[in-house]
């Protein structure tokens, strides 16, 4: 592990009483559940108070963590929310001389270049109708919890809804920042020019020191100095393909300024869009979502064929490096719920071809290692996902915690062998120099009578070690595996024609023989459901 994305953090709002520590009551009517959501954000400059031990030392507690995790020789992110805030933003803690978001706005109008939201003048807020399964606290009698909001003028939704009364489904509990993209989508500041795609990020940041921006790009700039200050190694920005990319060209230019290591990823869904962020935007690392995950479930779950990942592979080779893998996040099924497969063993063979067919990041999500299903129903949102918006515990990962000692002595055998596995994979994935060399997919086939696209096999390879990567995705043994190595592998491996041997490596369990032939490689096997192997060459004689 190489960084710790600490989600959270930031004050966002809840409602919780806090008063004593000079917070504002938070009204329940626009938070969703009682924890809130972490991207409903409320003070940028400072920390969530549910998260301290001492309320008044949250700050504090938060900068000791940081430096706890450098000492283990981590890194630390946090997330940054750009596009919207809580409807009831205050900061208690901002730099002395920064004004909070929207304390000089111009609140006449819908939209002006340096306000800091958008307006429906004339129009009050209006907190949505709820569904009739759906009441505030559950239920629970609170003062504030009188379907009322008081907000005049009305301001757009953190979603972009342009209503006074955003529906149930809106992201009605935040609002959205203004960038200075006007109402009709046109943009209000300077364009970046496409020879910057390939400019270093001083250029970048030299072409903006002569541009006037608007107010709420300054207003970032200050928040993320604030945090770089606090020890922060980077940040993961939410929705950010919602924001204009000049400003992640401006934001991340700054940043590269003052910590050029500072990792920067970003939520971006838009497969159109990728390389605009990585290029004009200077992320160094997007979601590789849309594609790779969402076909790696269907695979999974039964709905299309191993070797569609290949496609979605090859979809981004020349950008493979800044696209970040993962099985959970906090807005994913978790893989042992019903919902997703039902079985945290199913994400083994995933977790190895996610981690290993490319030179992306991995993400490994909480709880994840030790199969936690996300069972729990804790109010605001529903099981399959841990909940962000509520107080709820996370059972598998509260058993590897077992009572504070941090030893896995609660887990049982099978979470022990899922941890360990997960553990093999990411060291390989970490520490393995052929993880930065060459890869090609290989072709699988099984016997007439058996499914044959449930099995998905690559080769990784550098000048010192040829890796073949096997694995079955959909929980289906085959009899009568036929793996055909390509010619240009084979040559890139300098096989001559004859026999080999590869070894799993792994747990060291098993081999593959390895017959080349007019120089294609032929290995024919059985395979176990769910097996997933990483099998090197044993060296040429």
């Amino acid at each position: 592990t190489t960084h710790v994305w600490y989600t959270g953090v930031l004050h966002h709002a809840m409602v919780a009483d806090y008063s004593a520590y000079g917070i504002d009551h938070d009204d329940p009517d626009v938070v969703k559940g009682r924890a809130g959501s972490p991207y409903a954000i409320k003070d940028y400059y400072n920390v969530d108070p549910d998260l301290a031990t001492d309320p008044a030392q949250r700050l504090e507690e938060f900068q000791s963590l940081i430096q706890r995790t450098h000492a283990h020789g981590m890194k630390v992110i946090i997330d940054i929310v750009p596009n919207h805030v809580a409807r009831h933003y205050r900061s208690v803690n901002a730099p002395v001389g920064v004004r909070d978001l929207g304390a000089d706005d111009d609140r006449s109008v819908v939209y002006a270049r340096n306000n800091n939201f958008y307006y429906i003048p004339g129009s009050r807020f209006q907190v949505p109708l709820w569904p009739t399964h759906f009441q505030v606290l559950g239920g629970e009698a609170h003062p504030l919890a009188d379907a009322e909001f008081d907000e005049d003028p009305a301001k757009w939704t953190g979603n972009g809804s342009r209503k006074a009364q955003p529906a149930f489904d809106d992201w009605y509990e935040t609002v959205k920042i203004n960038f200075g993209v006007r109402p009709d989508g046109s943009k209000d500041f300077s364009t970046l020019p496409e020879h910057y795609r390939s400019a270093r990020p001083d250029e970048h940041h030299k072409f903006w020191s002569r541009q006037d921006v608007p107010n709420s790009w300054l207003k970032f700039r200050d928040i993320v100095d604030f945090w770089l200050a606090q020890g922060v190694d980077g940040f993961r920005y939410d929705m950010a393909e919602m924001v204009p990319v000049e400003f992640w060209s401006y934001l991340n230019s700054h940043i590269k300024q003052r910590n050029p290591d500072a990792l920067l990823i970003a939520e971006v869904y838009n497969p159109d869009e990728y390389r605009n962020y990585i290029q004009l935007g200077l992320m160094d690392v997007l979601y590789d979502k849309v594609d790779f995950y969402d076909t790696l479930k269907a695979v999974m779950q039964g709905h299309a064929p191993a070797g569609a990942l290949l496609a979605k592979q090859a979809s981004v080779a020349d950008i493979e490096a800044h696209m970040l893998h993962f099985l959970e996040n906090h807005d994913e099924q978790r893989i042992a719920s019903p919902e997703f497969v039902g079985d945290a063993q199913r994400g083994k063979p995933a977790l190895l071809v996610s981690a290993t067919i490319s030179r992306s990041p991995t993400l490994l999500y909480f709880g994840q290692d030790v199969g936690e299903a996300g069972a729990l129903d804790c109010g605001f949102g529903k099981p399959s996902r841990t909940t962000i918006f509520d107080y709820c515990g996370v059972p598998a990962h509260q058993r590897w915690m077992n009572a504070g000692a941090f030893d896995g002595g609660a887990l049982s055998a099978q979470e022990l062998a899922l941890r360990d596995f997960h553990g093999r994979v990411l060291r390989l994935s970490a520490h393995s120099s052929v993880m930065t060399g060459a890869y090609l997919p290989v072709s699988a086939s099984a016997g007439q009578t058996e499914p044959g696209d449930s099995v998905l096999a690559f080769s990784r390879w550098d000048q010192q070690n040829r890796l073949l990567i096997v694995a079955e995705l959909k929980g289906q043994a085959i009899a009568d595996l036929r793996l055909e190595l390509p010619a240009t592998l084979t040559g890139a491996w300098q096989l001559p024609d004859g026999d080999y041997v590869l070894n799993e490596q792994l747990y060291g369990a098993s081999q593959l023989e390895l017959a080349v032939r007019g120089g294609i490689g032929h290995i024919q096997t059985q395979l176990p459901a769910l097996h997933a192997g990483v099998y090197a060459l044993e060296q040429i004689p």
